[in-house]
């Protein structure tokens, strides 16, 4: 029987037994490193993805989503006070004397310059739906948070609103006559550019730094 047996040399049982050995060895429990509860790991990530701290407009970015796609939620904390208000104000009063020129188009001349349209009514017409067209960017800007489109919508409110005030003034010049609706027309128009200006200069100040 022992010449059919293959012949076994001892170091081949040596690493036989430490084979069996290792197999048979139980193993400690594998230990998982929570990456994303280490402080360190995590400083590191936001550092190297440049979010965490404040850019340019002093915004502070939580995600590299609201970097790239702009943060809303910290623009809606700190908006001026009174700034809703002003929109609303202004889209009511835009629509409502856009609707008048429209509608009305003799009444609206009267009561501004206290005498009744010579023309054709289809320039005060014309006035109406134009205006009716800057109210839509001013229902525009009063429901959107992203700051470049109020301040476009401010920038814009501001142009009409001197536009209307040179207007007003040189036909008013040109006739010779003044009415108390004409002055208090210019007197509010000018209170509305400072208003909108100074709104629009208070978005485009950058946050100071703590």
């Amino acid at each position: 029987v022992s010449d059919t047996l293959p012949s076994v040399s001892p170091g081949s049982l040596e690493c036989w037994s430490a084979a069996t050995y290792m197999a048979t060895k139980p193993h400690p429990p594998l230990m998982k490193k929570h990456s994303q509860t280490d402080l360190v790991s995590r400083l590191k990530t936001r550092k190297i993805l440049g979010v965490g701290g404040e850019d340019d407009d002093g915004e502070v970015h939580r995600s590299k989503i609201s970097q790239v796609l702009g943060n809303e939620i910290k623009f809606a904390v700190r908006e001026p006070l009174g700034l809703r208000v002003w929109l609303l104000v202004s889209a009511v009063l835009f629509t409502a004397v856009a609707l008048m020129a429209l509608t009305f188009p003799n009444q609206l001349y009267d009561a501004v310059f206290d005498e009744e349209l010579s023309g054709t009514k289809i320039s005060i017409r014309l006035y109406g739906g134009a205006l009716l067209s800057i109210s839509l960017i001013m229902w525009n800007g009063l429901y959107t948070a992203e700051k470049a489109i109020i301040q476009w919508t401010l920038l814009t409110e501001a142009c009409y609103f001197g536009v209307q005030f040179l207007v007003t003034a040189i036909t008013l010049v040109e006739n010779g006559s003044v009415s108390n609706g004409a002055i208090l027309l210019l007197l509010s128009r000018v209170l509305s550019i400072v208003i909108s200006l100074a709104y629009y200069h208070h978005l485009g100040r950058r946050a100071k730094k703590i």
